[in-house]
């Protein structure tokens, strides 16, 4: 071990470390309360760049949303923050990972298990809407698991509060992901924000049980042609109670399909089922109000700054202190090479020569110099619809002779990425030295 002095970055009682996610707005931090102990998430914001691109009302509705909703099946947040140039939203820290991690690991969940998770989703939707709520944008990324495996809904982003209905009770801004998304939502004629979210959870206990999605087309027009007719069929293997369920939540006509207060009386769902016990409190959005008030001070003012204080390191750290060699940097931004399918996902390619950092669903390690790889992947991935697009790409070399690649999804469903990536992972096997399952063999 060597000791070194080490910045920490303290905002209020918080102090940041790893990135934990990174997108165009905002950046994820996890982070510890220094008063308690307690691990956190905090979402970071740029005030200007919200500005700039006039989302001060998304943001806002974001964080009026989260505060609003005190739930155990939704993600807590606990307070927000602001400095002169950032805006902090400090949540539940969930380790988990997304539900459908478990479906890519395991393939369909058994019924009993499904309907436990649809259970406590139809839970959380069902707080949101009793608080005027509507999440809008409901699928696999946006259901997280805890520690204890409890589903937590995330990313209310898109969600919807009752100041944007209009005067004939209906929204009317199209939103969510194709598949999810309910075909009234798609016709831009207006939609009930409950039957809307509904029809969402109705695609993902399809999921849960089936282990692929009931509307599927590589063509966008064809996909909604699909969503419009409720085009699908239940698999053989679903019970009758389940498909008759299923069947009346994707019912495409929003009058006849069945409500969420008949979902909760519905005997198939109400199998072992316990609803949930949780705190009502009085919430005020006075600090939300604040936050991008210009005319004065927000009240819960803060200033990011920087400790130094000595920390133990081991070799790895040490080396990622040198410039240029910061493997965090590696792991929290997108590489520029990426390919992109015709379908509504994408891939990122992030490669980098060592053996650390693996993750089962999407990483493997080669002998092979970074050309070659690039070159097999470019031959896999074309005839599966691919076009390939690299922008100044860089690899860092940290060991000689092991590159470690990662495929990870920048965008799109999650189902879809795993199966693209089960053909690419096929058409790369004479490249790939040691997969992550031979790793954990090696370990155990």
């Amino acid at each position: 071990m060597a000791m070194s002095s080490s910045s920490r970055i303290r905002v209020g009682r918080y102090e940041l470390g790893r990135t934990l996610g990174e997108g165009n707005f905002a950046k994820v931090k996890f982070a510890r309360n220094v008063e308690s102990g307690e691990n956190v998430a905090i979402k970071i914001l740029d005030k200007q760049n919200i500005l700039q691109h006039k989302m001060v009302g998304q943001i806002k509705r974001e964080i009026s949303t989260m505060k609003l909703i005190r739930h155990p099946n939704v993600i807590r947040m606990y307070e927000v923050m602001a400095s002169k140039a950032k805006i902090y939203i400090v949540l539940e820290f969930v380790t988990g990972g997304e539900l459908f991690d478990k479906i890519a690991r395991q393939g369909r969940l058994k019924e009993d298990e499904a309907r436990k998770y649809f259970q406590q989703l139809i839970n959380a939707v069902d707080y949101c809407h009793s608080r005027s709520v509507y999440h809008r944008d409901l699928k696999p990324e946006n259901l997280l698991l805890d520690a204890n495996g409890v589903l937590k809904v995330s990313d209310f982003g898109l969600s919807a509060l009752p100041q944007q209905v209009r005067d004939d009770g209906l929204l009317h801004t199209t939103c969510g992901t194709p598949n999810y998304v309910a075909p009234e939502v798609i016709n831009n004629k207006g939609y009930d924000g409950a039957k809307a979210d509904l029809w969402s959870c109705g695609v993902i206990l399809f999921v849960l049980m089936a282990g692929y999605l009931p509307f599927e087309d590589p063509n966008l027009m064809s996909l909604y042609k699909k969503i419009f007719k409720a085009d699908f069929s239940c698999p053989a293997w679903f019970s009758t109670s389940a498909k008759k369920l299923i069947k009346r939540i994707l019912d495409p006509n929003p009058q006849t399909r069945i409500t969420l207060a008949e979902v909760l009386e519905n005997e198939w769902f109400k199998k072992g089922y316990h609803r949930p016990s949780f705190e009502n409190a009085d919430i005020s959005l006075d600090d939300v109000n604040s936050i991008f008030n210009e005319s004065e001070e927000p009240e819960n003012l803060v200033v990011e700054r920087r400790e130094e204080r000595p920390v133990q390191m081991n070799a790895f750290e040490l080396i990622s202190t040198s410039q240029g060699l910061n493997l965090g940097t590696l792991f929290e931004k997108q590489l520029d090479f990426a390919f992109y399918s015709k379908s509504y996902y994408e891939f990122a390619l992030c490669m980098v020569a060592t053996k650390g950092f693996t993750k089962r669903e999407t990483r493997f390690t080669s002998k092979l110099p970074a050309k070659d790889i690039l070159s097999k992947i470019e031959e896999v991935a074309k005839p599966l619809g691919f076009s390939i697009d690299k922008r100044n790409y860089k690899v860092f070399e940290i060991a000689p002779s092991v590159n470690m690649v990662e495929l990870r999804k920048a965008k799109g469903d999650t189902l879809e990425f795993h199966k693209a990536y089960k053909n690419i992972s096929t058409g790369l096997k004479d490249i790939v030295w040691r997969t992550q399952e031979e790793k954990q063999d090696e370990v155990i």
